[in-house]
């Protein structure tokens, strides 16, 4: 019997020990932002913006209208299109800006987007799914440039941020994972990579 279990158990770890190094080796492949800057021979990004390919399962950078870099990205645990509440875990789809930036987050950096702006709030409106005083509310920290705020049923604190503690398990996993609450993951370096190129106001369009 403990035979078993320990034959099991061991064919378990060296499954999942053989899943990282696969991922490893498909991430080795991965060029760096100043690499790629080097070999397409621009000195400096303007009008930055992110482009969330929820299909592809990638962010992508855009330098005016060039496409600079991809990364790799997992999204909300449930995969429907419309978000209507702050629990159903869906990644939002729309146009964004970064609201607020969080260099200490729990997983390693945070973007937060001004989800949900005014366009999202006046169609959930429209739709029953916030009343007019919710309604004015985010209203009111859309037309400030302020993040929105928590306490509608749309909830907020949605973004693009990186994985923690646990980055070099959940980067190398060689299969799409969705875990997050309805932001957008990438690894903790490629978090880093991106923050070093955006700011607060910086456009991230979603798509499915």
């Amino acid at each position: 019997m403990l035979r078993n279990v320990l034959y099991i158990s061991g064919s378990i770890l060296i499954f999942f020990t053989g899943l990282i190094i696969y991922g490893v080796i498909l991430n080795l492949r991965e060029q760096t932002l100043e690499e790629i800057l080097k070999e397409k021979g621009i000195d400096k990004l303007k009008d930055v913006h992110l482009v969330v390919n929820r299909m592809n399962y990638r962010v992508e950078l855009y330098s005016n209208k060039t496409f600079i870099k991809n990364y790799k990205a997992v999204f909300g645990k449930n995969s429907g299109t419309i978000k209507t509440s702050t629990h159903d875990l869906i990644t939002p789809l729309g146009e964004f800006k970064i609201c607020y930036i969080d260099t200490n987050s729990r997983y390693h950096r945070f973007l937060q987007i001004n989800y949900p702006n005014e366009k999202v709030a006046a169609e959930a409106l429209k739709q029953g799914y916030l009343n007019e005083n919710e309604f004015k509310t985010i209203q009111s920290s859309s037309k400030n440039n302020d993040c929105p705020p928590k306490e509608t049923r749309l909830g907020s604190n949605i973004g693009i941020h990186g994985i923690g503690k646990y980055n070099f398990i959940f980067k190398n996993l060689p299969f799409t994972f969705n875990w997050t609450n309805g932001s957008v993951a990438v690894s903790n370096e490629n978090i880093d990579e991106i923050l070093s190129v955006v700011k607060i106001g910086t456009e991230v369009k979603i798509t499915f």
